[in-house]
């Protein structure tokens, strides 16, 4: 083996039976193909989900918060190991374990299948003391077809990186109020938060757009509409990191281009997406297509939203396209607009103030805007996904030695970055 850090690709496949096949880059360990039966996936994919935050569906979020298997460590871990004994070949297993007790921690890109794809690999456990994340750097890998077409123009971070970070921070949807159904996701902002010290240290550099004296501010916005977006990511962006909604529409439907931001478009805002009461938001298809079939004078949508390097979709099932069968949804257009890696959430997401009226969390404990700066803060660096992996160790840490909600899997093992690089 060379001194180049090893590199395991893990791709998926459903076909009735879930087949998997691995190869070793810098690493003299055999590849494999492995087949994990249809029941057994199923079961194991229904445990998981019944795990999950279902906000609006009969108590969901309260029992994943409470009662659910990623409520209590000891729950959690038992699921894990289950999950890895399902997904996780054996010969793969002992090549990743051989390298961790030699101190060597390699990558792991992983193609999940559309029925896997919420299955948070970090957590998996090939041992009760042991996680993937404690001994691989884990990572999706973007699709093929978006990575190589044609028309696709990749933004490089070592040319972009001193560029502005353009913040989208849980935006006024127009026709929602704060506690409906599209409103807050981050609730009143003070300047004591994880969030504005975040704001403030970007604003006191001159990387943050929107430009704000003071770091409140930059939340709950009016402005911040295609329109204003397209015109800051068109003067030069490093990153976008977006805080707020996403709505897709079940996998069922195969409609993964319908996922939607919603920003603080007004219904007379043109795009593809149906109005809801006074709002329009906007769709993956926008972001592909622009104004195509919309306007006189059509511009495609990387031409209308450049997207910039790195971008974070902190919302829920903000990375949902991938259970589609043809991934098309906001992942899908961010790398198709420019982006390099997009971090992205699995499942929904509870709120602070979930965590902390329904789980029991004491009113210091913030773990979703910790998320965020966590994820900004990995964003930042050379090896976001090094990063990432990194302070998902210390959240599982802490998940371990205390067994407090406020560090549960149910945020910190929500997100995931898809790396086109």
């Amino acid at each position: 083996m060379t001194g180049v850090q090893p590199t395991a690709y893990v791709r998926m496949a459903d076909a009735g039976d879930l087949y998997l096949t691995w190869r070793w880059v810098d690493h003299d360990a055999p590849g494999g193909v492995g087949v994990v039966p249809e029941a057994q996936v199923e079961k194991a994919v229904q445990r998981f989900a019944g795990a999950l935050p279902a906000p609006g569906v009969g108590g969901g979020l309260e029992a994943a918060l409470t009662s659910g298997e990623l409520a209590s460590y000891e729950a959690e871990n038992a699921l894990a190991q289950v999950l890895s004994a399902t997904f996780l070949p054996h010969q793969l297993a002992v090549a990743l374990y051989e390298l961790h007790v030699r101190g060597v921690r390699p990558r792991l890109r992983i193609q999940p299948s559309p029925r896997v794809a919420q299955i948070p690999w970090e957590l998996l456990a090939p041992d009760p003391g042991l996680r993937l994340v404690d001994i691989a750097e884990v990572s999706l890998l973007a699709p093929p077809g978006i990575v190589h077409a044609p028309a696709r123009v990749a933004r490089s971070w070592a040319q972009t990186r001193e560029q502005p970070v353009v913040a989208v921070l849980d935006p006024r949807v127009p026709g929602f109020r704060a506690d409906s159904a599209l409103g807050s996701v981050l609730g009143r902002m003070d300047a004591d938060a994880p969030l504005a010290a975040l704001v403030a240290a970007l604003a006191a550099r001159d990387r943050l757009v929107p430009r704000v004296s003071d770091p409140v501010a930059a939340f709950r916005r009016t402005d911040v509409d295609r329109v204003w977006l397209g015109e800051v990511l068109r003067a030069g962006a490093a990153r976008l990191l977006y805080v707020g909604h996403v709505t897709a529409a079940p996998p069922s439907s195969g409609q993964s281009e319908s996922a939607t931001m919603h920003l603080a478009c007004t219904a007379g805002t043109v795009g593809f997406a149906p109005a809801q009461r006074d709002h329009r938001p906007l769709s993956a298809r926008d972001l592909l297509l622009g104004t195509y079939t919309l306007s006189a004078e059509p511009r495609s949508g990387p031409q209308l939203w450049p997207i910039p390097s790195r971008v974070a979709l902190i919302a829920c099932e903000s990375g949902g396209d991938l259970r589609f069968g043809e991934a098309l949804g906001l992942v899908a257009a961010m790398l198709t607009g420019g982006a390099e890696l997009v971090t992205a959430g699995r499942w929904a997401l509870p709120t602070d103030l979930a965590f902390q009226r329904l789980g029991g969390a004491g009113p210091e404990c913030r773990p979703l805007q910790e998320a965020v700066c966590a994820i900004d803060a990995a964003h930042e660096q050379t090896d976001p996904v090094a990063a990432l992996n990194d302070w998902q160790r210390s959240r599982l840490a802490a998940w371990r030695a205390t067994g407090g909600i406020e560090h549960s899997p149910l945020v910190w093992a929500a997100f995931a970055t898809v790396d086109a690089r």
